[in-house]
C-alpha cells in the first residue's frame, strides 16, 4: 500500500527521519524499513490499531502479523527482516519514552538457512575481465567497474557512488563511503588502476554535464544506475561463457574468499570489506575451509582412511 508522508503516522515518520539523519542509513535501507513498517501499519489498521499509538500494540498483534506472513509463504529471510524493522521501531519508542513496555521483546526471528555466499574461481574471474575484445569508452567503463568490484571488493552501491575526486591513481587508492556513511581507504589493483586511467581519458565520450562528479556514467552522461550495473555484470559474464547468473555481489564474495585462500589476515579483509563486525567476515572462512578439506581429500594418501 502506498501512502504519502502526510498519511503516515507521525511517530513512524519521525522514526524514519531518525534512521536517515541520525543513523545515516542508505536510501535502499531506508526504503526497505519504510515498506516493512507500512505493511505492519496496514495490518494494525485492520485491527483498529496504529503505530501512532505504539503503547496499544501487543505482543499478540506482532505475532499475528508474523503468522500472516507465514501463511503467505513469505521466505524466512524476508520475514526476519520485517520483524527486525518492527523491533527497531519499538526500541526507538522505548528509548524516547513514547511507551513503557516493548511488545516486540522476546519475539524471536524465524530461523533462516545460513546460505554461504556464492563465489567464482579465479579462472572464471579472469575470463569475465578478459571478455571484451573491443575497448571503446563503454567497454572501458564496464571493465573499470568490474575491475574495481573484484579488485577492491566494493559493494555495488559503493562503486556507483564514487566521484572522480575519490580516486588517487598516483597512490593507487580509492576513498570509499560505506554503510552508515563510514569512510575507508581501499587499495586499487595494478589492473584496476590502469583500466581506470584509460576510462577517465574516454569519460568525456558520455557527454557529462560540467559539474557531474560521478566516476561511472550512464549513456546519458548521468551517474550510472544500479539496474544498469547489474546488466553490465550479467552481460560480461555471458560473454565469458558463464551460464550461472552473476551479480556484483559474486565479485565481492570472490574477492574476499580469494584473499583468505591466499593467506590474508581476517582482520585485514574485514577492513577492506568495510564490515563493522568480524563475524560477518568470518563466514568466508567456512568456504576456504571447505576448499582445504577438499584439497586434503583429493591429495593426501591417508584421506580415505
Amino acid at each position: 500500500m502506498y501512502w504519502t508522508k502526510e498519511q503516515l503516522p507521525e511517530k513512524l515518520h519521525t522514526f524514519l527521519n531518525y534512521l536517515q539523519v541520525q543513523k545515516g542509513l542508505s536510501q535502499n535501507s531506508l526504503s526497505a524499513y519504510s515498506k516493512d513498517l507500512i505493511q505492519f501499519e496496514s495490518f494494525l489498521r485492520e485491527n483498529s490499531l496504529s503505530l501512532e499509538h505504539p503503547e496499544e500494540v501487543s505482543k499478540q498483534n506482532i505475532q499475528g502479523f508474523m503468522a500472516k506472513l507465514h501463511r503467505q509463504n513469505l521466505n524466512k529471510s524476508t520475514a526476519s527482516r520485517k520483524l527486525s524493522a518492527i523491533k527497531q521501531f519499538f526500541r526507538y519508542c522505548l528509548r524516547n519514552k513514547l511507551m513503557q513496555n516493548n511488545p516486540a521483546g522476546g519475539i524471536t526471528n524465524p530461523k533462516t538457512p545460513k546460505n554461504q555466499p556464492q563465489l567464482l574461481n579465479t579462472e572464471q574471474i579472469f575470463s569475465i575481465l578478459n571478455s571484451s575484445s573491443k575497448l571503446g569508452p563503454r567497454e572501458l567503463r564496464d571493465l573499470a567497474l568490474l575491475e574495481i568490484l573484484y579488485g577492491s571488493g566494493l559493494r555495488i552501491s559503493e562503486a556507483l557512488n564514487l566521484d572522480i575526486e575519490d580516486l588517487d591513481l598516483g597512490k593507487a587508492i580509492v576513498r570509499v563511503t560505506g554503510k552508515g556513511h563510514k569512510e575507508r581507504i581501499v587499495p586499487l589493483s595494478a589492473k584496476s588502476n590502469s583500466i581506470l586511467l584509460k576510462y577517465l581519458e574516454q569519460r568525456q565520450a558520455f557527454n557529462p554535464e560540467t559539474d557531474e562528479k560521478a566516476l561511472f556514467l550512464g549513456l546519458r552522461g548521468k551517474r550510472l544506475q544500479r539496474r544498469q550495473a547489474y546488466r553490465i555484470v550479467g552481460e560480461m559474464s555471458k560473454q565469458a561463457g558463464i551460464s550461472q547468473h552473476i551479480t556484483p555481489h559474486h565479485l565481492r564474495h570472490s574477492f574476499a574468499t580469494h584473499l583468505l585462500e591466499a593467506g590474508a589476515d581476517l582482520r585485514a579483509v574485514q577492513e577492506l570489506l568495510g564490515h563493522s563486525r568480524l563475524s560477518t567476515t568470518q563466514r568466508y572462512t567456512h568456504l576456504t575451509m571447505q576448499k582445504l578439506v577438499q584439497t586434503y581429500d583429493d591429495s593426501h594418501p591417508k584421506s580415505n582412511d
